[in-house]
């Protein structure tokens, strides 16, 4: 859930940050999901992409709709194909503290649409371009 769900007030909206814009329930894998597990949890959640990480937290990768179309396009059998095999290794990753300024910035200068959001290389959150827009709007609500 997001903490800008939460405001009663609006707030200068170039204060925010990524911790309160970010959700910080996600729905990850592990490097040894399969690829056909992991499309079935991206499609019927509505996700575009799924974090991989390791036991501890750790991130070590993403999975997008890109990459799996790929794996399907190149006749690969989804369900023997492990996420390791087809992630996105060292994605491009937020912390809590950088700005709703920054993010967009990164989003449109990456040509990204959702960004893993890392404390200590750990998995905190996930932050969408959807996200950045909700918070803005929350925030500009009664702020002036």
């Amino acid at each position: 859930m997001r903490q800008t769900e939460f405001f009663l007030k609006g707030c200068d909206p170039k204060t925010l940050t990524v911790g309160q814009l970010m959700q910080d329930a996600v729905t990850r894998c592990t490097s040894r999901t399969d690829a056909l597990t992991i499309t079935h949890m991206m499609t019927h959640r509505n996700f575009g992409s799924l974090p991989v990480v390791e036991e501890d937290g750790t991130l070590v990768g993403i999975v997008t709709e890109y990459d799996l179309l790929q794996a399907m396009i190149d006749g690969r059998d989804l369900r023997k194909i492990l996420a390791t095999e087809i992630m996105s290794a060292h994605p491009v990753t937020v912390t809590e503290d950088q700005t709703l300024a920054q993010v967009a910035d990164l989003f449109q200068d990456r040509y990204i649409t959702r960004v893993p959001v890392v404390r200590n290389k750990k998995l905190v959150g996930i932050l969408a371009r959807r996200d950045l827009l909700f918070g803005y709007t929350k925030a500009s609500q009664y702020w002036s």
